[in-house]
This record gives structure tokens, sequence and C-alpha cells, in this order.
């Protein structure tokens, strides 16, 4: 009797922190993203308003720029540069769907319905590959 209690006891932990903390892990995410890039919109309006018009001319001139490592984007954004800061609020506002996608393949593998698995894993791959092609390619 006392095990069954504290099976139902465990299950309803994990139920509140799969229904009750994602959603508000998932708010954070989305408001954290938001403040960056709001941050990058300022800092690309007081700094270099005409960056993004120099850079589309340049594009039109198939004068690409170079690709920049994570860990330099990050130590330029903390240096102040728009477009890195506007470029990381765009990589924290891509996790959101990837964490929601992820949160729910957890609670249906949890919940052991199958199907459900196997659509969230397919979404969750084809987000992944999406990332990692767009960073790649």
């Amino acid at each position: 009797m006392n095990d069954t209690i504290a099976a139902n006891r465990a299950a309803s932990d994990e139920d509140r922190i799969l229904r009750v903390w994602t959603p508000l892990l998932l708010r954070t995410i989305l408001l954290v993203a938001t403040v960056i890039l709001v941050v990058g919109l300022v800092l690309m309006t007081t700094e270099s308003p005409g960056n993004y018009v120099r850079r589309f001319h340049a594009a039109q001139a198939q004068q690409f720029v170079e690709r920049v490592s994570l860990e330099r984007m990050v130590r330029m954004a903390v240096e102040g540069d728009p477009h890195s800061v506007m470029t990381l609020g765009l990589y924290a506002l891509t996790l959101v769907p990837l964490a929601r996608v992820a949160f729910c393949f957890v609670l249906f593998l949890k919940e052991r319905d199958f199907a459900y698995v196997g659509f969230t894993a397919y979404v969750l791959i084809g987000l992944a590959a999406g990332i990692l092609l767009g960073r790649i390619g």
C-alpha cells in the first residue's frame, strides 16, 4: 500500500515537473531571447545604424563576410558588437521550439506512447539537422 502511494507521488512529481516547469522554462528562454534582441536593436540604432545596409550592398556585390566562431561571437557581443548580440539573440530564440519538442519527447517517452515518441523524435531530428546544416552550409 505504501509502495503504491510512493509510486503515485513520484509519478505526480514527474508530471508536475514536465507540465509546470516546462512552460516556465520555455517562457524564460523566450524572455531572455527577447531581451537580448532588444539590446541588439538598441545597440544597432545607436552604434552602427547603417551596418545592415552596408552588409546588404556587400552581399549584392557578392562580397560576403567571413564566418565567425561561436566563441568569437560571444566575445564580440560582450564588447558591444550589435550584429553579434542580435545573432546570439536569434540563437537563443531557436532554443524555444527545440526545447519544446525535446520536452514533448520526454513526456511521450515517460507515458510510453511510442507512436508520438516516433513522431517527436522525427521532428527533433529534423530540427537538429536544420540547425547543424544551417551552421555548416
